[in-house]
């Protein structure tokens, strides 16, 4: 089973910039989907960025431009979220999944395809 811990996320004014942390661990394959979603109050999860530990990032198209995903050299399995220009809009609970991935190719958009699940940290923008 691989686990997923979060780190990372608080409170930021506008036009800020935060980074968020995940490492998988646990029963990890040579290959791992690692992503962050993000979760409005009764909306469904989407999807920020992910990233497959052989190279391939996808990002969602809400957050296009402002995020970067990518690999944390100093940890295996672990990938740095950094996001820029935050808004109050941006305030929301970011998630952390991940799964192994047993094909070539970028993480896929879905929620559902994520097995492994953080507990989420909260982020909150002020005006």
């Amino acid at each position: 089973q691989v686990q997923v811990e979060e780190s990372g996320g608080g409170s930021v004014q506008a036009g800020g910039s935060l980074r968020l942390s995940c490492a998988a661990s646990g029963d990890t394959y040579s290959r791992v989907c690692i992503a962050w979603f993000r979760q409005f109050p009764g909306k469904a999860r989407e999807l920020l960025a992910g990233f497959s530990t052989d190279g391939d990032i996808v990002y969602g198209d809400s957050v296009r431009g402002r995020v970067t995903i990518s690999q944390d050299d100093n940890a295996k399995n672990s990938v740095l979220l950094q996001m820029n220009g935050l808004q109050p809009e941006d305030t929301a609970t970011y998630y952390c999944a991940a799964f192994n991935q047993y094909y070539y190719g970028p993480c896929p958009l879905a929620p559902s395809s994520y097995k492994s699940w953080g507990q989420g940290t909260q982020v909150t923008v002020s005006s």
